[in-house]
């Protein structure tokens, strides 16, 4: 009988650890990437240049400008955190991945369609007014 309670005891301290870790793991890695990225755009000087590319861009614009004047608290996610975690959810590492080297890069006509239609294939209509409420406020800075 003893052996069962400590056995039932064991397998709950297990499941409390797994249960921490699966909420606390996509908050890591979020963080960790959106520190990563922003670091490395302000060092690099290449978050003038997207806002450059993205203000020069019309569609670009008329895309972003649909998050101005949106009530943030109907909105799935309010911070870049939040987008970052929901998006590491929704798309595989490579895709995020393939997403900022085109960003990167130079981004092309043809680049900016495919993903525009991968967010869309993989995003709710709230999800994607929240993005575009985000960008909004970023390039409004």
């Amino acid at each position: 009988m003893r052996f069962i309670k400590v056995l039932f005891g064991l397998v709950v301290v297990i499941a409390l650890i797994g249960l921490a870790a699966y909420y606390s793991v996509p908050k890591l890695v979020a963080d960790q990437v959106m520190e990563k990225v922003a670091v490395e755009l302000q060092n690099s000087g290449q978050l003038e240049s997207i806002k450059k590319e993205i203000n020069s861009d019309p569609q670009l614009q008329a895309f972003i400008e649909e998050g101005k004047n949106v009530d943030n608290s109907k909105l799935p996610f309010q911070t870049k955190e939040e987008a970052t975690r929901l998006l590491i959810k929704k798309f595989k590492i490579s895709d995020l991945k393939e997403f900022q080297a085109k960003a990167q890069s130079g981004i092309t006509e043809k680049d900016k369609q495919e993903i525009f239609n991968k967010l869309e294939n993989n995003l709710t209509a709230e999800e994607m007014l929240a993005l575009k409420v985000l960008a909004y406020k970023e390039l409004s800075k």
